[in-house]
Order: structure tokens, then C-alpha cells, then sequence
């Protein structure tokens, strides 16, 4: 195989001074075209009998290298016995390799669909494949091999070169984008189990992701002859900066695998926590998303929830009692006052019948006396404000047509003689 290659190259460059290599490059650029514009033409139109998007979408990536591929091949029985070939003989595994490239990709696309990176990072995979197929048909991918190899560094007790680095990060990578994919499809079944907690099914999908990445590197490592053990250094200074600079972050992702698991607070629950108030929103294991009755989210992170107080609103019970102040004069009938309290409270409609609304009396003030309005509601994550407002409103009201007066605040001035 790798005389045919070096033949190949030796060929090429031997075509390359002949005057009509230009057949060649005509009857390639011909193919290109022509495949290019059979694809524009082809993705323009829906495919007709392919209801699968999966298999269209793989078919549509397919057309221009595929088409382009057998476009050279005719070229090149064509031109065979006639001019010189080796230029479109070059140009079949770098379609082929395309081919393969987008065929991988789109395999990834379905897999990681919510991916931004695989646009960036399929141009430069696409580049770097192009690239080793380019130098290996041109015979230069073995010197370049043997160059990487000379420039090697001491790693603890191993002596790595810069070739089985690059093995080593291929691997990685390959290695890391099948442990995604398994985690994508682990994620999917979980998705799919009945009567599975939503916070569960998070814990779960995110640890076994996490461990599918660690079994990527423990495994692919090794399979390119580096040492793990050469690693305790760079683990060693991992540790070192995770108790110093990381420790608040690494406290936080440890908070939120406790939070997922045991489950104390979750999407949906109105928290209070510092002066945050708000319905959560999103749970991740390093924040929490509060969302406030303003619209304004507040991103709490999962340690401050852990080592303090929080007050969970609909941590078992979605009914939470609101106590509204109401004072009035002394001259009151108090027997009154408190019946109208309790019946305009019963006309709201989010206003609980059972337990019923309850008015008592708290204390007698300076200037007049206390009275407090409670009642139960099951909406937490609603607000009270729009609630009380109504209820205050209509309290004045009922007091202003029955004659019972809201006290403030009175002086007595009395002059002394002599």
C-alpha cells in the first residue's frame, strides 16, 4: 500500500510538468461543478418518498462528495488511455475521506443536536483529516511522522514525543464523543422511564455522563502507550488549586448532586433564601435559577442553598397563610369588625375555604386597636400583593359604610398653671 501511494505521489508530480495536465484539472473542476450544482439543485427540493428527516438529512449530506466521487470516476475511465489520470486518482480518497467526514458528523448532529461546537469543530477535523490523507498521498505524512517523534519531553518517569501526544489527543477526543453519545442515549432512555422524579432522572443522567467521560480517558490513554501514573503530577496540581481557588466552585457542584438527590428543593417550589424570593426554575449542579414576580431571575449557587436557611413555601404543603394588620378606632364594636374581615376574605376566590379565614385580635396600641385578617392560600408562586390590595380595598370600604373609623396618631398638649 505504500509503494502504491508513493507511486501516486511520484506520478503526480510528473503530471504536474506535463503540458496537458490541464485535461486532468478541466475534468475535475467539470465534476466539482457539476456535483455542486446538482446538490443546490437537489437540496432546493424536497425528497420525494423520504418522510424520515434522519435519512434525508444524511442522504442530502451525501450528494456532493458521492456524486462528485462517480463524476471522477467516469472522468477517469474517460481520460485513461489517453492523458494521464493521476490527478483525478488523487482526488478519489480525498472525496471518499469527505464522504466519511460528513457522514460522522451528522451522525454526531443527531446525537449532540443542542451543540454549538460541532460546526467549529467539524471545519477543523475536516481540515486536520484533509491534511494527514493530503501528505500521506504525497509521501510526506512518514517524514512528518518521524519529526514528531524526534522532539520528545520527560513526563515523571515516561519520555513522551510529540506523535504520541497527538495519538494520545485523537484518542481522547474519539474516545470523549462516544462517551457523549452514550450519555445522550442514557439520558434519552431515563427521559422515557415512567414515574422517575425529574430531579432523579437529572442526578442520574448527569452521573453517568460524568463517569462515561472518566472511562473515555482511563481507557484511551493507555491504548497509545501513555502512563497514567505520569498524570499524578498534573492530578496533584488539580488538587492543589481545587482546595485554594476552586474550593467555592467545587462546593457548589458537590451542593448540587445533594440537592438532586435528596430532593429538598425542586423545579416549581417557591424558596426564599437571603433576600431572594422567587419560583425555581432551573436546578444545575452548580446554580439554582429563582425567578422573581418582576421577571427578575436570581442565579443562587447550589452552596449557598446548602449551608443556610431556606424557607421552602411548597417544600410538602402548597397552602401557605397570609396575615394581613388591620387597625381601628376604640370606639369599634370589635364583633363587628371582625366578621366583615373574615366574610371579605371569603369572597376572594384564592382564598382557601378550609382552613377558613380567621380575624383576632393582637394587641391594643397606642392609638387604637390591632387586628390581624389570616388566611390560607394554595398558589404561593402567584404573589400576595395583588391579593391584599384587593382585600384592603374592600375592607375601607365596608368600614366606611358601617362607620368604623382607622385610627392615627393623637397628642394630648395640657398647659400646667404656676
Amino acid at each position: 500500500m505504500s509503494g502504491e501511494w508513493d507511486s501516486l505521489a511520484t506520478g503526480l508530480w510528473r503530471d504536474l510538468e506535463r503540458p496537458d495536465v490541464w485535461w486532468q484539472v478541466g475534468m475535475l473542476a467539470f465534476c466539482l461543478l457539476l456535483a455542486a450544482l446538482l446538490d443546490r439543485t437537489l437540496r432546493a427540493r424536497p425528497a420525494a418518498g423520504m418522510h424520515h428527516s434522519v435519512g434525508k438529512g444524511g442522504v442530502r449530506r451525501l450528494i456532493f462528495p458521492m456524486t462528485a466521487l462517480v463524476l471522477v470516476l467516469i472522468g477517469r475511465a474517460l481520460l485513461r488511455g489517453h492523458f494521464p489520470v493521476t490527478l483525478l486518482s488523487v482526488a478519489v480518497p480525498l472525496l471518499l475521506s469527505l464522504a466519511a467526514i460528513r457522514i460522522v458528523f451528522y451522525v454526531l448532529r443527531i446525537s449532540f443536536s443542542a451543540a454549538r461546537w460541532l460546526g467549529a469543530f467539524e471545519r477543523m477535523f475536516a481540515f486536520c483529516a484533509w491534511s494527514l490523507v493530503a501528505l500521506h498521498v504525497l509521501g510526506l505524512l512518514p517524514q512528518l511522522v518521524g519529526l514528531l517523534e524526534e522532539i520528545s519531553f520527560p513526563v515523571g518517569r515516561q519520555q513522551l514525543n510529540l506523535w504520541l501526544v497527538a495519538q494520545g489527543v485523537v484518542t481522547v477526543v474519539v474516545a470523549l464523543l462516544a462517551a457523549l453519545w452514550l450519555g445522550s442515549l442514557v439520558e434519552g432512555r431515563l427521559g422515557r422511564v415512567e414515574g422517575l422524579d425529574r430531579n432523579l432522572r437529572e442526578v442520574l443522567s448527569r452521573l453517568a455522563r460524568a463517569l462515561l467521560l472518566l472511562l473515555a480517558v482511563l481507557i484511551s490513554l493507555p491504548l497509545v502507550g501513555i502512563d497514567l501514573t505520569t498524570l499524578s503530577v498534573f492530578g496533584g496540581a488539580l488538587g492543589v488549586g481545587l482546595g485554594f481557588g476552586l474550593q467555592k466552585i467545587a462546593a457548589s457542584y458537590v451542593s448540587g448532586f445533594i440537592i438532586l438527590l435528596d430532593r429538598s428543593i425542586r423545579i416549581g417550589n417557591v424558596i426564599s433564601v437571603g433576600s431572594d424570593r422567587g419560583q425555581v426554575t432551573r436546578i444545575t449542579t452548580r446554580y439554582t435559577v429563582l425567578k422573581g414576580l418582576g421577571g427578575v431571575e436570581a442565579i443562587v449557587p447550589n452552596e449557598l442553598l446548602v449551608s443556610s436557611v431556606v424557607g421552602n413555601e411548597s417544600y410538602t404543603d402548597r397552602q401557605v397563610r397570609v396575615g394581613l394588620p388591620v387597625q381601628v378606632s376604640y370606639g369599634t364594636n370589635l364583633e363587628q369588625a371582625l366578621a366583615i374581615l373574615e366574610g371579605i376574605a371569603r369572597a376572594q376566590p384564592r382564598v382557601l375555604a378550609d382552613p377558613a379565614p380567621q380575624a383576632v385580635v393582637l394587641a391594643f396600641a397606642d392609638s387604637g386597636i390591632s387586628l390581624e385578617l389570616g388566611f390560607w392560600i394554595r398558589d404561593p408562586e402567584a404573589g400576595t400583593g395583588g391579593l391584599r390590595s384587593a382585600i384592603n380595598l374592600s375592607i375601607w370600604r365596608a368600614f366606611k359604610e358601617v362607620g368604623i373609623a382607622f385610627p392615627f396618631p393623637q397628642r394630648e398638649v395640657r398647659l400646667l398653671q404656676g
